[in-house]
């Protein structure tokens, strides 16, 4: 009778220690991968990991938004997400708990949007876009100036700014620099498609040759309305291998010796004669590459120029942003005492 008694109390411990060891399995369980744990008061925060990161750096870049670092580091260690950290930008929602945090930092790599237009240099590109992916802009210098990519694609330092078309594209966070390079080349391609080229080669041209034109035009007026005129112009010069003798290629090449900052209202004679390869006053065809990014509205205007006489514009003062046009040299330059006699009036000297 004592046998069966004590049997029977062994029995009854041996379920409760059952019954406990289960319950903490499945609270231990719960707590693991169900229990909410955030630490910040906003809706959401986005985690930017970086490409190679380590263990450690991801531990403790994490920690800052986790509430219970070890129940978070045993469910990232079993589900075996700590052998494949994953870079990029992830959201973490408030309230989350360590399983869709980690699904979220396997499968939910968020692209960003990235925007860029109105630059006036590669320098400039390369400094906006590094705000927006994880690339930096000394690699992408280094990435858009490579040697090899240059020569593949018949480009230099110079005309690789041609490729860069202004418009919101969506790109993953840890692209690389020479993952975005080569992703602007592809859409440059597409942009470049068989009607585009037709008319290019019509007018003796070649894409990069167009966005050279397309970003003087842009430089010279801000009237999309125009810029068919002023293309027209600058065709008719390339015709007939008169010197473009475009302002803004002037205004770049004082930038570049005084730096780009420099605002300039005004060319004056003498500027007309500095050394510089973007200087149409001195060199005939065209600059080696974009003094400006011109936008699609620009190479629009080229591909589809006006079809006219005209050799000459200058600045209209009672039509501000547009010009006068002219077909004969005497003639510009009776168009011309109304431009210079406005800058004499307004006692504008650079």
């Amino acid at each position: 009778m004592v046998n069966e008694k004590l049997y029977k109390t062994i029995i009854y411990i041996g379920l409760l220690s059952s019954l406990f060891i289960s319950s903490m399995v499945i609270y231990n369980y719960y707590k693991t991968y169900y229990s909410e744990n955030t630490n910040f008061n906003e809706e959401s925060v986005f985690v930017y990991i970086k490409s190679g990161s380590g263990l450690d750096a991801f531990k403790k870049q994490i920690s800052t938004f986790i509430k219970d670092t070890s129940t978070f580091n045993n469910a990232a260690y079993k589900t075996k997400y700590v052998l494949n950290i994953k870079a990029g930008k992830y959201e973490i929602k408030k309230g989350s708990n360590n399983k869709e945090i980690i699904n979220s930092l396997r499968f939910k790599n968020i692209p960003v949007k990235v925007i860029f237009n109105n630059l006036e240099r590669i320098e400039n590109l390369a400094s906006k876009i590094s705000k927006y992916i994880e690339a930096d802009s000394l690699s992408l210098m280094k990435s858009f100036t490579n040697k090899d990519f240059l020569i593949k694609n018949n480009l230099s330092n110079e005309s690789v700014f041609a490729i860069f078309l202004p418009n919101t594209y969506e790109f993953y966070w840890n692209t690389s620099a020479d993952q975005f390079r080569d992703k602007m080349l592809k859409q440059f391609k597409l942009f470049w498609n068989s009607s585009r080229k037709t008319k290019a080669q019509s007018y003796g041209l070649n894409p990069i040759e167009v966005s050279v034109l397309a970003s003087i035009v842009q430089r010279e007026t801000p009237k999309v309305d125009e810029r068919p005129t002023i293309s027209g112009v600058y065709y008719n010069r390339l015709k007939k291998r008169m010197r473009l003798q475009a302002d803004p290629t002037v205004v770049y090449t004082i930038k570049q010796e005084k730096g780009f900052d420099t605002k300039i209202r005004r060319v004056l004679y003498r500027d007309l004669r500095i050394k510089s390869p973007y200087n149409t006053y001195l060199n005939k065809g065209l600059p080696p590459g974009p003094i400006y990014m011109p936008d699609i509205s620009s190479i629009e205007s080229v591909l589809n120029l006006e079809n006219h006489k005209y050799l000459f514009f200058v600045a209209d003062v009672k039509r501000p942003g547009y010009h006068i046009f002219a077909n004969t040299y005497s003639q510009h330059n009776r168009n011309k005492r109304q431009y210079t006699s406005w800058l004499r009036k307004n006692n504008i000297k650079r």
